[in-house]
């Protein structure tokens, strides 16, 4: 298939940035559309028609998947602490903790105010920046090419991205098996629009007067979340704090982000046709939420603290997590069990047929006109199934139910 630099066709860019790099004379420039999504631009005046661009692009040459998963886990570290600084289980920390050495470089995301951004640290210490979920796509900048010259170096190399950032990735070094490189990947439901965010901005510094300093997509305090009737974990609290200190927060069921992004109305083009939702995976190891793990392994749902899933997609990526999960409380899990939760590694998101009016709303209202007109509250009946009998008691009653039928036998 041919690229966005041959066709112009924006849902056949990823923004994974491995042409701009791969450009011997950077003639290739990453810009915003007037969506604020990231596309390479090319500078005629200087560009030396090699095709280098062409050779790397994923969507020109899709990396090879690895067929079958090899292990399937849920769990979560054993550490509290750990586990409150994660938007999931704290998997990738375990993960970390076991594969690090020496000479070791983690590459990863780490969000700055609105944006993010790749970036790489060489102490253990510093990569905890790479814990929580981010959503907004980050920016690859030069990764590719630091971690190019960190395997030539004979470093240890973690890189940790989307699906597509991995096979960006993959294509940049040519697909070349590398005992020393590890690659993980995060589930992905595709990525939003950072015009969204931009206008919720806006929308902050107009109502508090003061910008947006730090964004957390999943808060997980314990103090603010927890009740008798809610838990943390599953009601996917954004906290926004702002430049003057003050901190706003809501959950999921009465934030507006979540209800128009999961609609499908603000993702990138290319997300509508992505080639990583599928059960064959790019990564040595593939990494998401556990959903589902009230219905079909309670034991690990708990206090509602958080569950990761883990898959690990090649004999290295499973010796590397057999390591791992000794600091980690759960246990294996049926692969095609865990793939019924898990929509994005089964099929694309559909494109909601009003995507269009819907961006041209968000380009031109402003933040309160664009939520009056495309967000709704939740349902009654949503509060009821959400607040009232939510998980944790649907757990309760299949306890009790579970324990009868036992006693029963």
């Amino acid at each position: 298939m041919k690229g966005y630099l041959q066709t112009g066709n924006k849902s056949q860019c990823f923004g994974c940035e491995a042409c701009a790099q791969i450009c011997p004379v950077n003639a290739i420039q990453m810009q915003e559309d007037d969506e604020k999504f990231r596309y390479p631009s090319i500078d005629e005046s200087i560009c030396i028609h090699c095709g280098k661009c062409l050779k790397v692009c994923p969507v020109e040459q899709l990396p090879p998947f690895y067929q079958d998963s090899q292990y399937t886990f849920g769990g979560y570290y054993n550490s509290w602490d750990v586990r409150n600084q994660s938007t999931s289980g704290g998997a990738f920390t375990a993960i970390l903790e076991s594969w690090f050495e020496d000479d070791s470089v983690i590459f990863g995301a780490v969000a700055q105010g609105l944006y993010v951004y790749h970036t790489a640290v060489n102490k253990l210490d510093n990569a905890s920046i790479f814990r929580k979920s981010k959503y907004l796509q980050s920016r690859i900048g030069d990764s590719y090419k630091k971690a190019e010259q960190f395997l030539k170096e004979g470093k240890k190399v973690l890189f940790s991205g989307t699906p597509c950032q991995i096979a960006g990735l993959r294509t940049f070094l040519k697909d070349k098996e590398c005992s020393k490189l590890l690659t993980i990947e995060v589930i992905c439901e595709g990525v939003p629009s950072p015009l969204f965010m931009e206008s919720k901005n806006n929308y902050f510094k107009k109502k508090y007067h003061a910008a947006i300093k730090s964004i957390d997509y999943r808060d997980t305090d314990v103090k603010w979340n927890r009740s008798l009737f809610k838990g943390k974990w599953d009601f996917q609290v954004m906290s926004v704090i702002l430049e003057n200190g003050k901190t706003i927060k809501q959950d999921r069921w009465f934030n507006p982000f979540w209800k128009l992004w999961l609609s499908h109305l603000m993702s990138r083009p290319s997300c509508y046709q992505c080639p990583f939702t599928r059960p064959q995976r790019g990564a040595d190891i593939t990494l998401g939420d556990l959903w589902g793990v009230h219905l079909y392994c309670p034991e690990l749902y708990g206090d509602n603290g958080g569950a990761s899933l883990i898959v690990c997609n090649t004999q290295k990526g499973k010796d590397v997590f057999d390591k791992a999960k000794k600091k980690m409380y759960g246990h294996s899990l049926d692969f095609s069990t865990a793939l019924k939760y898990q929509s994005p590694m089964r099929k694309c998101i559909e494109s909601n047929p009003k995507r269009e009016e819907f961006m041209s709303d968000l380009k031109s209202l402003s933040y309160e006109q664009l939520c009056d007109k495309w967000y709704s509250g939740p349902s009654l009946k949503l509060l009821w199934q959400k607040y009232i009998w939510g998980n944790r008691q649907k757990i309760l009653v299949w306890n009790i139910f579970h324990g009868q039928k036992k006693e029963g036998k």
